[in-house]
């Protein structure tokens, strides 16, 4: 007789699981079940990241080979017999190829702004998206679409990381991070240039929630994708930079000069590519009949535009590395030549993005940045040739105007110098790029304040206000986001009484009170009550101003027994209850407040509410969690109504504004309102 089978530990019997498969085990699971130190974690992830996003750079630039010598080599051999003519096909069927792969697939991945708002909304993202556009982009650039493979590396090093996160089932935070990271190795692998890479991550994708403890991964990621890029695509960088030339400092104003006219090519640049892509929408006028012509065929219209002037011009063509190269070099360009080159350049690459092909902007940028700076180069020697001891080479010009075009272009200066200062290895070069890229950046940001241009040339408005990594829809209203309960304090009230207060309700700040009616000098305003009878504002206390407080009152210990009134924050910023949160964010910006008291803006002396970062983030998630669920939010202008109807009062509409932005107040102080650890301590101690 067999022995009966030994169980370890107490078991539930389960008639089920002889019968039932073993499911897969997830790495989720694995993790969970090894659980790695949080550093180990890190370096695992950076490890991974780095790997894939340098592996698919380099599958990515494979392809792009490949298309390009089937596509130069047997295509246009096969084609040639009927004259030199038949170069203009190759983008044609480049756009048909790419038309029929988007057909086929119902659309391409996103970019990279879409991909974090896919982390902000906690979307999934479909696997195989990215992949068919890692192809249509090969596609592309390899049959002569006037686009850069910049961008799609970039998103190919994101799309990882995404997946790579989706798998772990990390935080959002987290997931940001990782987002980060393989924008950053898919930069450093796509140039060879990991510390430009690290800090298109800083400027782009992170920006605030960026921190030095989460650096490591950024960093490695970045270095490892770049290391794998070198040993599949060889060391060098994207392009050779010649020496760069200093002849004289004196020049350093030339250069911001050129600073100027990068920052209006910037301009055009990015107003082309929203114009290419309402003209293939049918949005302006005379260009109905594209939008009657099915998506997928568009591309092939702007493979005939980008055709017909690659006969003449055939530089246009493709990523453009090599006229960048031969501008650098000095070769002999006519000055004519390169100011249409600059032009068509501009023109195609508007097209080829509007029409539907897939690639970046930051080859294109870099190509109309080094036709900028010859033509400014060769002008300058042209039209001064008393300067031209002190000048350096128009090739100079040319490797500064490249970063000072991409910087207005991409809205990331400071990847923009890194990038040209690891490409020319040359630190002599760092003062004329940092005052060109500088001016650059500053003209785009105020003539063209809101409108953005992603990595591979997605148009978006300006981010989203964030508090605390949450995106704050740019709709979301004060009186929607606001905390209708609020301590008050009479202004009577002892320093040391006030501390107590604050402990024992466990509030991060008060509204303090002259003639407060509440039972010991201690009331709050609920559920949207207006401040009654004769009550009004004296000001804010904070535990910061405590902590503050206590800190002086240990050489003046009389502190302590003065009453708030004489101590509290008397000049007040207000929050109105119609206007956005964006805004409202704006003005707790200028003194780096973290919250805010809310008024009506016909009656500034009622207080409704306070604005709060933890109250701005709630209400953020709400709206996208409402948004998502499809559901319709309750309306503003309601809950104003009902406002109202509590004061017997009618509310102004959005637009009769008041230019009030504070009310002045005595004895004014300026603090910077914050709940931390040391205040609390200090005030409980």
């Amino acid at each position: 007789m067999p022995a009966s089978p030994q169980t370890v530990g107490p078991t539930l019997p389960n008639a089920a699981d002889s019968a039932a498969p073993a499911k897969p085990l997830r790495l989720s699971a694995v993790l969970t079940r090894f659980q790695p130190t949080p550093d180990s974690r890190l370096l695992g992830l950076a490890l991974l990241i780095g790997t894939g996003a340098g592996l698919g750079v380099v599958t990515f630039r494979y392809l792009i080979h490949l298309v390009n010598q089937l596509m130069l080599g047997r295509v246009a051999g096969v084609l040639s017999v009927w004259g030199h003519w038949t170069l203009a096909l190759l983008p044609i069927l480049g756009g048909l190829l790419v038309g029929g792969l988007r057909w086929g697939v119902q659309g391409f991945g996103p970019g990279l702004s879409a991909l974090m708002e896919t982390v902000q909304g906690g979307k999934e993202l479909a696997p195989l998206k990215p992949v068919s556009k890692m192809v249509a982009a090969a596609v592309s650039l390899g049959s002569g679409a006037s686009l850069g493979p910049e961008g799609p590396s970039v998103e190919i090093g994101a799309n990882f990381s995404l997946l790579l996160g989706q798998a772990l089932k990390v935080s959002q935070a987290r997931q940001l991070l990782l987002l980060g990271a393989g924008a950053a190795a898919g930069l450093a692998a796509g140039f060879n240039a990991p510390i430009a890479g690290v800090f298109f991550a800083l400027e782009v994708v992170l920006g605030s929630l960026f921190a030095p403890s989460s650096a490591s991964v950024v960093l490695l990621s970045a270095v490892v994708a770049a290391w794998i890029a070198q040993i599949g695509l060889g060391a060098k960088p994207a392009f050779a930079l010649p020496a760069y030339e200093v002849r004289s400092l004196l020049e350093l104003p030339l250069y911001v000069g050129l600073g100027v006219f990068a920052s209006l090519v910037s301009i055009l640049y990015r107003q082309a590519m929203a114009i290419a892509q309402q003209a293939f929408q049918g949005q302006l006028p005379g260009t109905q009949w594209l939008a009657k012509i099915p998506n997928p065929l568009h591309p092939v219209l702007g493979g005939i535009a980008v055709g017909a002037v690659a006969l003449w011009f055939p530089q246009i063509l493709g990523v453009g590395y090599e006229t960048i190269e031969s501008i650098l070099q000095d070769v002999q360009f006519p000055l004519r030549m390169v100011i249409a080159l600059l032009g068509l350049k501009l023109v195609m690459t508007a097209v080829s993005f509007g029409s539907g092909f897939v690639g970046g902007v930051f080859a294109p940028a870099l190509f109309l940045g080094a036709s900028l700076g010859l033509v400014y180069g060769k002008t300058l020697a042209i039209a001064l040739p008393v300067l031209h001891p002190y000048m350096a080479s128009p090739p100079a010009y040319a490797m500064v105007g490249m970063a000072a075009v991409l910087a207005g272009s991409v809205r990331a200066p400071l990847t923009s110098i890194l990038l040209l200062f690891e490409l020319t290895q040359d630190y002599r070069i760092i003062l004329p790029l940092m005052s060109a890229v500088g001016l650059s950046i500053w003209l785009v940001e105020t003539l063209q304040p809101t409108k953005l241009m992603d990595s591979d040339g997605e148009q978006q408005e300006a981010p989203e206000e964030t508090i605390a990594g949450i995106s704050v829809p740019a709709s979301l209203l004060v009186v929607d986001a606001l905390q209708p309960i609020a301590l008050k304090l009479s202004a009577n009230l002892l320093l040391a009484q006030a501390a107590r207060t604050l402990i024992d309700q466990r509030a991060t700040c008060a509204l303090v009170m002259d003639n407060l009616a509440g039972l010991d000098n201690v009331d709050h305003l609920n559920n949207l009550d207006y401040l009654g009878g004769d009550e009004t504002l004296v000001g804010i206390l904070t535990l910061r101003d405590i902590n503050r407080l206590i800190l002086k009152a240990e050489e003046a210990p009389d502190l302590l027994q003065q009453p708030i009134r004489d101590l509290c924050t008397t000049h007040v910023l207000f929050a109105y209850s119609d206007e956005t949160v964006k805004e409202a964010i704006a003005r707790m910006g200028t003194r780096g407040l973290h919250q805010i008291p809310v008024v009506e803006r016909d009656h500034p002396t009622h207080v409704i509410g306070l604005l709060t970062e933890e109250s701005i983030t709630t209400a953020a998630r709400l709206a996208r969690i409402t948004k998502a669920l499809g559901d319709s939010e309750e309306s503003s202008e309601d809950f104003q109504a009902d406002l109202a109807e509590r004061n017997g009062k009618a509310i102004a509409p959005p637009e009769e504004k008041i230019e009030i932005e504070s009310q002045i107040l005595p004895n004014s102080l300026t603090v910077d309102d914050s709940l931390d650890a040391e205040s609390l301590g200090k005030v409980r101690s």
